[in-house]
């Protein structure tokens, strides 16, 4: 993963790096083992250092700054580094103690999450309810598209939507191949270590508008601490995010980051819209070439 950036970018991603994370990113993106890379406590920071230097490469390539931004729960740190809310340094940092945090909160109480096809809000949001009323743990994490939502609970929780999803009336629900609960009352003990952490982080106003994912609106900087904190315990609201974008007059949405989820998530969930896909170093040019030609 990210080959390309680390061969360009060895200012970044190499010793100053490794120096804030006490292991290698290069080593582990590049050699594994997979079982290593996926770990939360490595995912997270391997993923939000990939993604900033592909959006420094991007940035450079295209004239004036964005409308706005917003990220997919870890998307948010990497959203507000490329705004300057954050630096890197302080953020790759940040993002190491919530991996960790998270990786920890999730090795204390078996849970997991599973993505809800076909279903709105409004219906995960009943079936977590019911499923409360039974003693369960159940809670709305992600409304990533108005069609697409996950819920997070506990191991058995997870089990009680798959095995009945037929009999609830879910098209389809499919387990999530994560650590635990995230975004929800499971990450209660993440969410006091990452409180900790960022109160000594020191925070700028951002230079362009960063959707949040807690209240699906442009961060406030006076209240981005705590609200950064409350992100590890309640839903994602990203499809809110992307309607309320769209609804301040951005028609041009760019995933930049390893993958393409949130491009999928923008074409499903707004009409209209175009979407462009910076996933390597090499879709820099051309992405930039599609937006300015989209302008």
């Amino acid at each position: 993963m990210g080959e390309d950036l680390f061969e360009a970018r060895p200012d970044l991603l190499g010793k100053r790096a490794d120096r804030i994370l006490g292991w290698s990113l290069r080593d582990l993106c590049l050699n594994g083992p997979e079982s290593e890379l996926t770990r939360t406590e490595h995912a997270q920071p391997a993923l939000f250092a990939i993604s900033y230097a592909l959006w420094e490469a991007f940035d450079a390539a295209v004239p004036g700054a964005p409308a706005g931004v917003a990220g997919h729960s870890l998307g948010e740190y990497t959203a507000l580094t490329a705004a300057g809310s954050l630096d890197f340094d302080s953020a790759l940092t940040l993002v190491a103690k919530r991996g960790e945090a998270m990786a920890a909160a999730a090795d204390t109480d078996s849970s997991g999450m599973v993505a809800l096809l076909g279903a709105d809000v409004e219906t995960a949001q009943s079936l977590a309810s019911q499923r409360r009323d039974m003693g369960g743990r159940l809670q709305v994490a992600n409304v990533n598209t108005p069609s697409q939502v996950v819920l997070a609970g506990g191991t058995d929780d997870i089990e009680w939507v798959v095995e009945n999803a037929r009999e609830l009336g879910l098209r389809r629900a499919i387990p999530l191949k994560v650590a635990g609960a995230f975004h929800s009352e499971f990450m209660e003990p993440a969410q006091t270590e990452v409180r900790a952490a960022i109160s000594d982080v020191e925070v700028s106003e951002p230079a362009f508008p960063v959707w949040s994912n807690t209240t699906a609106r442009p961060h406030s900087t006076d209240l981005l601490r705590e609200t950064l904190a409350r992100q590890l315990v309640s839903p994602v609201r990203f499809s809110e995010s992307l309607e309320n974008m769209a609804s301040n007059g951005i028609d041009i949405f760019v995933h930049v980051g390893p993958g393409d989820a949130t491009a999928g998530m923008a074409k499903r969930t707004l009409d209209g819209i175009e979407v462009v896909v910076v996933s390597s170093l090499a879709d820099t040019a051309k992405a930039a070439d599609a937006v300015g030609t989209m302008t």
